[in-house]
């Protein structure tokens, strides 16, 4: 255990201990997404009273049950990760029908957002299993809550979860196209390996701002605010910036009235024109550069106007 929780099993008891937790219920927790700090006192005591701990790696679980001061027998670790997940749902099911407690962590966060999770839960409650939801760190909530993405002036807010995008760059681009045009806030997830090619795709989104967090919650924490196409020289002005998992905020695309009315009319000429027709008799109508127009019918097009010749 480490020295810094010597009595964070205690105050979990305290806080926790006089509420039910029923037999025969998966129990679905959220762990730290990087500093051991952020576990709740309720999530400490389910993991030591479960009987069984469901998780993605075991190796990495008991590291972290270790940490608390929780020791669970090797046995008693069963693994549910994204390539076993169907498969692993059924032992799950016997074990909640045996009357027993399991609860189930990711490697870090809130399971079933973009980790593994959500196939066990829907088997679970497809069997009619209870399922109980411990609260608690997650990426995208972190990032959102320092984002500083405020409502619009009618009152609108909310986000779009895209998670990872396409690793392959033609798909990664038609993704980029559907973001150019999105009225909300939308949190993106990527790998260290793959973020250059993130933001040389969202560098075509120009002034849009983007909120970038890398490492959050550890020591070496970073959040940022730039415009999208500055993104790509931010990350390499620093080459520690490479390194780490990545959450991204793309702020809300805010439409003056006279752009939404453009828009408006390129999605009635793109139903029913090819893309170039359409963007040429848009700029003849608004009088906007035609090229400003060609990208935003990029984002636009149905997939019906997709089947158009250019």
């Amino acid at each position: 255990m480490s020295a810094s929780f010597s009595s964070a099993l205690g105050a979990a008891l305290e806080a926790a201990g006089a509420q039910h937790y029923p037999q025969g219920t998966l129990y679905v927790v959220a762990t730290p997404i990087g500093n051991l700090a952020d576990i709740s006192l309720r999530a400490l005591h389910v993991l030591a009273l479960a009987d069984r701990v469901a998780c993605e790696d075991t190796r990495h679980t008991q590291a972290l049950l270790r940490a608390y001061g929780i020791d669970k027998p090797g046995a008693h670790l069963l693994a549910v990760h994204q390539h076993n997940e169907a498969q692993a749902a059924h032992a799950v099911v016997d074990l909640l029908r045996a009357g027993l407690r399991v609860a189930y962590v990711s490697d870090a966060g809130t399971p079933g957002v973009s980790d593994p999770g959500a196939r066990l839960v829907a088997q679970v409650r497809a069997q009619g299993l209870r399922v109980v939801p411990l609260p608690g760190a997650s990426s995208v909530t972190t990032l959102l809550s320092a984002a500083g993405v405020a409502q619009d002036d009618a009152g609108g807010s909310g986000f779009v979860f895209a998670g990872f995008l396409p690793s392959r760059a033609t798909e990664r681009t038609h993704a980029v196209q559907a973001l150019a045009t999105q009225t909300q806030a939308t949190v993106l997830l990527e790998a260290p390996h793959r973020i250059e090619a993130l933001a040389l795709a969202l560098a075509v989104l120009g002034e849009r701002w983007v909120t970038v967090g890398r490492e959050l919650t550890k020591q070496f924490e970073e959040i940022a605010t730039v415009h999208a196409d500055a993104l790509p020289a931010w990350l390499a002005a620093d080459a520690n910036r490479l390194r780490g998992e990545f959450v991204l905020v793309l702020h809300p695309l805010v439409l003056t009235g006279e752009v939404a009315q453009d828009d408006r009319v390129l999605k009635l000429l793109l139903a029913h024109l090819p893309l170039k027709t359409a963007v040429k008799l848009a700029a003849d109508i608004s009088g906007e550069p035609r090229n400003a127009l060609y990208q935003r019918a990029l984002a636009l097009k149905t997939p019906a106007s997709d089947e158009a010749t250019d």
